[in-house]
């Protein structure tokens, strides 16, 4: 269905370690026109106290495949720093260790839809799924 808009998309980011909502990754977008076209760095943001990106930038009209980009690494060892500081105890990683540094999720859209893209965290997995 081609509308004449660009596809929108948004994405918010939460800990299921933790059972909040990860603030303060930073999350890149880019997007291509076709399987085969070079990807376009659009820009990014970072996750807000609600874990949320409220400003990426808009998609270009011809937009078939997108990419986001969390990095995730500076975000858990933030936190281990602060758990450790709270308990001590070595919780089976190692200190500082992160499992995944980094989470691209790639995902194919339509003109006119809006992608919502949550990712569930965890230090050993994630998940992704289309949300509304």
């Amino acid at each position: 269905m081609t509308t004449g808009t660009p596809a929108s998309v948004s994405t918010h980011l939460l800990d299921t370690s933790a059972g909040r909502p990860a603030a303060g990754v930073a999350v890149r977008l880019a997007a291509r026109a076709g399987r085969t076209a070079d990807w376009r760095d659009l820009g990014g943001s970072t996750t807000d106290a609600d874990g949320r990106c409220k400003d990426l930038p808009a998609l270009p009209e011809d937009t078939t495949h997108v990419r986001l980009d969390f990095a995730v690494e500076p975000y858990f060892v933030t936190r281990q720093a602060d758990a450790r500081q709270d308990a001590p105890a070595d919780r089976g990683g190692g200190a500082g260790a992160v499992f995944f540094p980094e989470v691209t999720v790639t995902f194919a859209v339509a003109p006119g839809e809006h992608y919502h893209v949550p990712l569930l965290l965890s230090p050993f997995g994630y998940s992704v799924y289309r949300g509304s």
